[in-house]
């Protein structure tokens, strides 16, 4: 059976990311995520959730507490700035997501924008150990999303093959502008 665009994300990070790795999710939203990745480091590892939203950041928050999970730390910052927490310079993520857009129930004004995104998954791939993956799930469908699935193709198309491998996943027979998957593995 074909995988719905997050049951299918979360699979193909289940590969990538190990118990007691240091792993980032750059849009917190309303926690999904976060608490998934936490689930795959374990106790031993470290979750980077991003936002810049308080909203995003509260809702993370309320789903972390209710779960009683240690291993999390909430960043109320533009996931441009990513670099500026990482642990220690040497640190190597195991894994990272994105989703790319709006805060679902929110001000949809409030949107991810292509500067900031190619700046966080170029720090992000940097950052990445060998096959570590990157996967961006792309809601494209609002003001603004076009611009920035456009940027998003055209750097990502640029990546050298030799050092990373992308994958486009999305359904293509779908309304409404449905969203898809960019997956980047560092070789």
């Amino acid at each position: 059976m074909l995988q719905r665009i997050l049951d299918y994300a979360h699979f193909l990070l289940e590969d990538s990311v190990h118990p007691g790795d240091v792993v980032l999710d750059g849009t917190a939203g309303n926690g999904h995520d976060t608490l998934f990745l936490s689930q795959l480091v374990g106790n031993n590892g470290e979750v980077l959730s991003f936002d810049i939203q308080e909203q995003a950041i509260l809702s993370t928050e309320q789903k972390i507490n209710e779960n009683n999970v240690k291993n999390i730390t909430l960043i109320q910052d533009s996931h441009d700035k990513l670099k500026n927490y990482i642990p220690e310079p040497s640190t190597r993520l195991g894994g990272a997501i994105f989703n790319l857009g709006y805060l679902p129930g929110s001000d949809k004004s409030v949107v991810t924008k292509p500067d900031t995104t190619l700046t966080a998954i170029q720090d992000t791939l940097d950052l990445l150990k060998p096959q570590g993956l990157l996967v961006l799930v792309v809601y494209h469908g609002h003001p603004g999303g076009q611009d920035e699935k456009e940027a998003l193709l055209k750097y990502l198309s640029k990546l050298e093959q030799k050092e990373y491998s992308v994958l486009r996943y999305g359904f293509v027979n779908q309304a409404n502008n449905p969203p898809f998957i960019l997956a980047i593995e560092k070789k």
